[in-house]
């Protein structure tokens, strides 16, 4: 399996995850469940008017965080701003409900996903796997 496949399978357990952004020197946290995977990456989503886009733009030191029973995970890596319309178009075939939202009210989806990335799989006392994305 690999790492990109064992993040998703765990976010898949997880069903809500967390992504941890700054705001200047405030931290900040949302709950997020959007992701795509193409290729060897996996993409994550969110309105480019959220907060949290202008948060992951300006510090794209990013963190994702999420618990299945009793285990956690946290993956962190830069943000990479991905414009890509045959990616867009992936999203929509994904997520129809979200995208007709968002055409509706005439936002635009930012698409973007970690590079350098490395997850830690942990119970509440020790490391159960640790690996590179």
């Amino acid at each position: 399996m690999s790492n990109v496949a064992k993040v998703c399978e765990f976010l898949d357990k997880a069903k809500v995850f967390y992504f941890l952004t700054t705001d200047g020197d405030q931290p900040k946290g949302r709950p997020f469940g959007f992701r795509l995977v193409d290729g060897d990456r996996l993409y994550f989503g969110c309105g480019t008017f959220k907060n949290v886009f202008r948060q992951l733009t300006e510090n794209p030191k990013v963190e994702v965080l999420a618990m299945a029973g009793n285990e956690f995970m946290r993956y962190d890596g830069i943000a990479k701003v991905v414009k890509d319309e045959a990616l867009l178009a992936k999203v929509r075939e994904a997520s129809p409900q979200l995208m007709a939202m968002y055409d509706k009210n005439g936002w635009e989806m930012g698409l973007f996903y970690l590079e350098n990335g490395h997850a830690e799989i942990r119970g509440m006392m020790e490391l159960k796997e640790e690996f590179d994305v």
